[in-house]
């Protein structure tokens, strides 16, 4: 995928997160649907997207779901109704609201063997991508939070998945929960066309701060594609 010059990160503090958040998901969409027809997200779980996604699904009137095409960036290694999965979150906040297709949704299979479901979902990226004549599926958007330790997707400190240069999606275990996820790896990830770091109003500061300063002890700050990034930062 080449080394490229990555561009300063769009940093927008708001004390309208949800609202901000939404219209330039919202934004997104509209700029990717004029100039390729379609528009490619990747969600990410966790409480903070939740309400973001309860306000795409009410503003969204003129999206067309049939070309939008749904992934998720990690997922937890339980079952798609448990109250933990990404895809649980996702489906009660936007997909059913919004009345999305299941067509338009690629999930991740958190119920079945890891590494399999990993490159199950690999392999679904690469034919999408090679029927497009492209070399590695590139997303137009993908959602991500950042973790009170610097994790983003479900790349933690101090786990394997930090070094992966080759592989797209992957098995990565987690010491410190003990368990296994499905995630993103940062070959996939940067090579989007924007990035957009969703963050709360509770988020530590100091953590923010130290990751935008790019310490490369937090996974978080290894998000650098050559296109943009921007990060939202909820103010309370």
């Amino acid at each position: 995928m080449g080394t490229s010059v990555s561009a300063a990160p769009t940093v927008v503090r708001t004390k309208n997160f949800v609202a901000d958040a939404a219209a330039l998901i919202l934004e997104q969409a509209r700029k990717a649907m004029a100039e390729r027809n379609e528009f490619r997200i990747a969600l990410s779980g966790g409480n903070t997207p939740a309400p973001v996604y309860d306000r795409v699904a009410a503003e969204a009137l003129h999206v067309r779901w049939e070309s939008v095409h749904f992934t998720f960036g990690d997922e937890r290694c339980v079952p798609p109704a448990d109250p933990e999965s990404n895809f649980r979150m996702g489906r009660e906040n936007l997909f059913v609201p919004a009345g999305v297709p299941e067509k338009s949704i690629m999930r991740m299979r958190g119920e079945i063997n890891p590494q399999i479901a990993a490159q199950e979902y690999e392999d679904q990226l690469n034919a999408i991508a090679t029927n497009r004549g492209e070399p590695v599926y590139q997303h137009d958007l993908i959602l991500l939070g950042l973790g009170d330790d610097g994790h983003t997707a479900s790349l933690f400190p101090g786990t394997t998945a930090l070094e992966e240069t080759a592989r797209l999606v992957v098995a990565n275990f987690v010491p410190k929960l003990n368990a296994w996820r499905l995630t993103f790896t940062f070959p996939l990830i940067n090579h989007a066309r924007h990035i957009l770091f969703l963050v709360g109003a509770s988020k530590s500061p100091q953590v923010i701060n130290r990751v935008l300063a790019g310490d490369r002890q937090f996974p978080a700050a290894q998000v650098n594609p050559s296109a943009g990034v921007t990060w939202m930062i909820g103010e309370s």
